[in-house]
């Protein structure tokens, strides 16, 4: 399926899905040639392949800071990495998680978990005054969350950063 580009300004980040040998020093040969090279990574993630053998690695790169082909030739480069692909948002499925704790007190405790509630998401630790929450869902929800959330106090949160796969041929949104 070949969509037209997007209107507006090229994309800044993009998705990059990495598949490497599973050995120790890999992911630091990786952000050492990255810091090395001046790139931005926006986000990191990374963990073993159903072939423990292999990792893959999802990396959104800034493209402010190098040319993404600048960025693949340099990360082919590396003994241990496999094969690269870059995942087009339009045919790719992601999805990123947060914890978020969150004050939420008195009145205000119902209001702040109808909007987890209305996020999919789900309860982790409550306390008198602050609860604690996970959602998963594509990034730009999350941003929508943090920002529907930050009026009532944001005391913590953790992302842990982007995770996607190419979307099956047949497939749509589920």
């Amino acid at each position: 399926m070949n969509l037209p580009p997007p209107p507006g300004p090229p994309p800044r980040h993009h998705v990059l899905s990495v598949l490497v040998e599973n050995r120790a020093g890999v992911l630091a040969r990786v952000a050492s040639l990255f810091a090395r090279r001046g790139y931005n990574i926006f986000s990191l993630a990374v963990a073993p392949t159903h072939d423990d053998r292999f990792s893959r690695l999802t990396v959104v790169v800034d493209v402010e800071s190098a040319p993404l082909e600048q960025v693949v030739k340099q990360l082919n480069k590396l003994v241990n990495v496999l094969e690269i692909s870059e995942l087009d948002p339009r045919d790719s499925v992601e999805r990123e998680l947060v914890l978020l704790t969150v004050t939420a007190d008195g009145d205000r405790r119902q209001e702040v978990l109808g909007l987890v509630e209305r996020f999919e998401g789900r309860v982790l630790d409550d306390g008198a005054d602050e609860v604690t929450v996970s959602v998963e869902d594509h990034p730009s929800r999350l941003d929508d969350l943090e920002e529907l959330l930050r009026p009532f106090g944001i005391v913590g949160i953790q992302r842990t950063g982007r995770v996607a796969l190419p979307r099956l041929e047949s497939g749509g949104p589920v």
